[in-house]
């Protein structure tokens, strides 16, 4: 009988091994069933999360800080990912980052995750947070539906709804990372009690993971890897193709091996010090790569 494994996480960009995981089998072949659940905010992973709902969650590093530090459950970091593959989107009017002045802005939750890094953004070109409004609208697709729809001012979003925002005609004010510098974004995260219990399973599934984002690489399977986005996305075949291009960029694109980015990680926890005014404990109280070590050896 299989484990049965419930994880949920932001379909997009950032999903592509996971889908590959189970399209390949992967996951079975370690005796194992995954069941993808769509998270339709940051607040429902961490509440699900620490609740046994689910298993693993994938989702931005910081979200496993806060739910360390603020929500009562003792979260852990088991692997690396990538950078979060964000841009910056605006109503076309906006033509400076202080033309937000007033404005009212799309965030997934209004105290972690990306909208420190707009914060931060926002900061740098002079904008307080007094300065702006920011509406809670949840997930990626949330985001571009409350610019498209709502006319909410700004949004940090990634593929496959940046291209829906550029296509849209939304300015693209660039990639979060050129301005706030390294930034871990999309990681798994597990409880530590759960990980400690199940070792063997995490293992497994971290194994499967790391093979499907190498399948999903491959030069040789980069046909099969754009119609594995159109089919669970349900994209067109163009939007898939710049997706897995995205994807494989060797510098902005998935860390290989899921490999953990220590200043990327920093930064996450200089943000959330910034913006909360504290000092937050030491990197190594929210991340345990011995996990991944250990699957990575098992390859």
């Amino acid at each position: 009988m299989p484990v049965r494994l419930a994880v949920m996480v932001f379909p997009g960009t950032q999903t592509l091994p996971l889908y590959a995981a189970q399209a390949q089998g992967l996951f079975a072949r370690r005796g194992l069933a995954v069941d993808l659940h769509p998270a339709p905010n940051s607040a429902e992973q961490r509440a699900g999360l620490a609740a046994g709902r689910y298993q693993v969650v994938h989702g931005a590093a910081d979200q496993a800080v806060a739910l360390a530090e603020d929500g009562g459950a003792d979260a852990i970091i088991v692997a690396g990912g990538d950078n979060g593959f964000n841009h910056l989107f605006v109503q076309p009017d906006v033509r400076a980052l202080g033309d937000l002045r007033g404005r009212t802005l799309a965030a997934d939750v209004a105290n972690t995750g990306w909208s420190f890094v707009l914060y931060r953004m926002l900061r740098l070109a002079g904008l307080e947070r007094a300065g702006y409004t920011v509406a809670e609208a949840g997930a990626p697709f949330r985001r571009f539906a409350a610019m498209r729809d709502d006319g909410l001012a700004a949004a940090i979003l990634n593929p496959p709804f940046a291209i829906h925002a550029r296509e849209a005609g939304f300015r693209d004010m660039g990639a979060v990372v050129d301005t706030v510098g390294p930034y871990l974004g999309t990681v798994p995260y597990v409880l530590r009690g759960w990980a400690a219990a199940n070792a063997a399973t995490l293992v497994g599934y971290l194994q499967a993971m790391i093979e499907g984002l190498r399948w999903a690489l491959a030069p040789e399977n980069r046909a099969a890897a754009e119609a594995l986005y159109a089919e669970r996305l349900k994209v067109t075949p163009e939007i898939a193709g710049e997706m897995v291009r995205l994807a494989a960029d060797p510098v902005r694109g998935f860390a290989r091996d899921a490999a953990f980015d220590h200043a990327g990680f920093a930064n996450v926890l200089a943000l959330r010090s910034e913006a909360e005014g504290r000092t937050l404990r030491p990197p190594e109280n929210y991340v345990d790569l011995d996990y991944h070590r250990r699957a990575l050896a098992g390859l």
